[in-house]
């Protein structure tokens, strides 16, 4: 008889969501989130390191060590840079990470100086509809066709440059969290925020439990995720198999929902890992989790930087469902719950193969098997046999001689 998974405790879940949203944390700026979660890794008694930069390599002891397993979710998200001072004060924005000027329209943000903390709005160039009147409608949506306006008395560049601010000073925005009593959770953020509280909530409930994983797991929370580095220099254990943590985009052509934990097969990089991606699949059916399969077209994890960065891995994809990705984002407490618990089996199970204990493999004996072989050539396409083909070439070149 299977055991039964431990359960998340989302109030605990929700509170250190909350907690994070509050702290900004745009690639580049994360060092306060860093300390947060360190902070919540000591009080479940996990150890830590933490890498120059501030990427977080815990480890969960297993019965054994090896083959181990990683899991990732990133601190870091999307923001801005100041790009430019223009002649009227206003700042001119780059944006960090890849999302539209859209979504920053109308955002209040912080511009944080070398000194402290300047308050101000985004506004599109042609902002009130009492000065340009349709025009405003007219405008092109683009990073170039909107500046930050700063909550200080500035008219001129050199008015702005007194109240300290230089190129290069990070913009964060805000979250505007509300989380409804119907489950529903909106904020800005939430990439990869929710994830990160998923997963501390799985890591409670498994420490909580006793129950001791079959091999180690070193959960990694790392900070350059949204401009692509991610986990590419995160690995120095002998991983065999990493999970990335991560949102699931809820659209049209989408197959992922906001009341559910999605099992990602693929995104800009290619296919996810054939085994690993169905062990979870398996774990979800198996522990009553609601599961959905999707594929991101338009979509960088921390997996796949790990497997561009050189590491022989396999790679999956877990993503909690959210509806406007990058924008002003919406997921549900039932997506998070899934995650958080799909997380917990993930973390009690064996490894998919105890041969990846060994990076390098002499024999196909233990090698993989996707679909048995005559499983696998069971199809409607057939080849002519091989020799039909070499006696035929034997057979023409006798008469050309």
């Amino acid at each position: 008889m299977t055991a039964k998974l431990p359960e998340p405790d989302l109030n605990y879940l929700q509170r250190v969501l909350l907690e994070m949203l509050a702290i900004p944390s745009p690639t580049g700026f994360t060092d306060t989130i860093v300390r947060y979660v360190a902070e919540r890794l000591q009080e479940l008694g996990i150890p830590f390191e933490l890498t120059r930069r501030g990427t977080i390599r815990a480890t969960l002891k297993g019965r054994r060590d090896s083959p181990d397993r990683a899991i990732a979710a990133h601190l870091d998200t999307i923001g801005a840079s100041v790009r430019e001072i223009q002649d009227n004060g206003r700042l001119g924005l780059s944006p960090v990470g890849c999302w539209s000027s859209r979504f920053a329209e109308g955002s209040r943000v912080s511009v944080f100086t070398d000194t402290g903390v300047v308050r101000g709005s985004v506004l599109p160039l042609l902002a009130s509809g009492h000065a340009f009147n349709t025009a405003v409608d007219e405008m092109p949506i683009s990073w170039n066709h909107v500046e930050l306006r700063l909550d200080g008395c500035t008219a001129s560049r050199a008015d702005t440059l007194a109240l300290g601010i230089n190129v290069g000073d990070f913009v964060a925005f805000d979250p505007m969290p509300e989380f409804t009593d119907s489950g529903y959770i909106s904020s800005r953020h939430l990439d990869d925020k929710a994830g990160v509280a998923a997963l501390l909530a799985s890591l409670k409930a498994v420490v909580e439990s006793s129950r001791e994983p079959p091999i180690d797991c070193h959960p990694l929370f790392t900070i350059t995720e949204e401009t692509g580095s991610g986990a590419a220099g995160a690995l120095p254990w002998d991983v065999s198999e990493f999970v990335g943590i991560d949102i699931a985009p809820t659209a049209k052509g989408q197959e992922s929902s906001e009341h559910a934990v999605t099992v990602a097969m693929q995104d800009s990089g290619g296919p996810y890992d054939f085994h690993l991606s169905r062990h979870l699949l398996k774990l979800a059916e198996g522990n009553d989790v609601p599961v959905r399969r999707d594929l991101f077209r338009y979509y960088h994890s921390d997996a796949q930087s790990a497997i561009a960065a050189g590491h022989d891995i396999r790679t999956a994809l877990l993503a909690f469902g959210c509806d406007a990705t990058h924008g002003y984002e919406r997921t549900h407490i039932d997506s998070l719950a899934a995650m958080s618990r799909l997380i917990s089996a993930y973390l009690l199970s064996p490894p998919v193969f105890t041969s990846d204990a060994h990076a390098g493999q002499d024999s196909l004996e233990n090698f993989s098997h996707q679909l048995e072989h005559v499983t696998q050539m069971e199809n409607d396409t057939r080849v002519p046999a091989v020799d039909s083909i070499f006696d035929k070439q034997t057979d023409d070149s006798s008469d050309r001689s």
